[in-house]
């Protein structure tokens, strides 16, 4: 027969048990508690990083817009206020046309500058305006606006031929919106660095892809004459190259080898 163990010694034993599992438990927690510590820097350094990688990416899309509106239509202005300059005394009836697209191109800037900041410019009070108070925010330009675009252009000395082919139809407005962009960026570098005799701009809609292609005339690099402007990429080319690649799209721009600048691009589009 078994004989029982003494009273005092189960109780030690219990005790120890206890202590043990206390010793443990405390532990466990101190880890825990640790862990959760550990858990909440990491999130909130992420939560950083995140707020900071926004602030970068919205300062970088703001600067895009500005850059497209502005470059563009200044460079128009500055075009156009040059040939009057040039025709004042002796054709004063073209020198007024011109003084009339450099009021025109003005008051584009302003338009669109006026939405861009609407947008972005908060009410002081931090409160939302009423409709009524709300500024009148023009439409962002698409391919369905490419006809005035062009029209400023050929108005400012360089004759532009568009070709639209496949089937049009409606675009994801931020594709549609990149597309102008860039359309208006490469005649706005042609109109600049070009010789002024030509370019070409060609539309494709396919099944998956929207293809965009800007082409015009320039010296040659073969017959020794002075090629347009190389080096650095400029701020326009590379804030399109951005705006493609959001979309998974490419974009390709270089000096072609019998003169002029290409500008080309591929984007990704959803199937209908």
């Amino acid at each position: 027969m078994v004989q029982s163990l003494p009273v005092w010694l189960v109780a030690a034993a219990a005790v120890l048990v206890a202590a043990v599992l206390g010793v443990r438990l405390a532990r466990s927690r101190r880890a825990f508690t640790r862990a959760l510590e550990e858990r909440g820097w990491l999130l909130e350094r992420e939560r950083e990083t995140a707020a900071r990688q926004a602030v970068h990416d919205e300062r970088a899309s703001i600067a895009r817009e500005l850059h497209d509106i502005v470059s563009h239509n200044v460079s128009v202005m500055l075009v156009q206020a040059g040939a009057a300059r040039r025709v004042l005394d002796a054709e004063p009836e073209q020198a007024a046309a011109a003084l009339l697209a450099v009021e025109a191109a003005g008051r584009d800037t302003m338009t669109e500058l006026r939405t861009l900041l609407g947008v972005l410019a908060p009410p002081a009070d931090g409160t939302e305006p009423d409709d009524k108070d709300k500024p009148d925010l023009a439409p962002q330009p698409t391919l369905a606006r490419l006809s005035p675009l062009v029209d400023r252009i050929a108005f400012a000395g360089l004759p532009v031929e568009v070709r639209i082919s496949g089937e049009p139809r409606a675009l994801p407005s931020g594709v549609d919106l990149t597309a102008y962009r860039i359309i208006q960026e490469a005649l706005t570098n042609a109109l600049k660095h070009g010789d002024g005799r030509r370019a070409e701009v060609t539309v494709r809609y396919t099944d998956h892809y929207l293809r965009v292609e800007v082409l015009n005339t320039g010296p040659s690099v073969l017959s020794g004459d002075r090629p347009q402007r190389t080096g650095r990429e400029g701020r326009g080319l590379f804030g399109l190259r951005q705006r493609v690649a959001a979309f998974g799209g490419e974009l390709d721009a270089r000096r072609r080898l019998g003169g002029g600048f290409r500008v080309r691009a591929r984007i990704p589009l959803e199937r209908p």
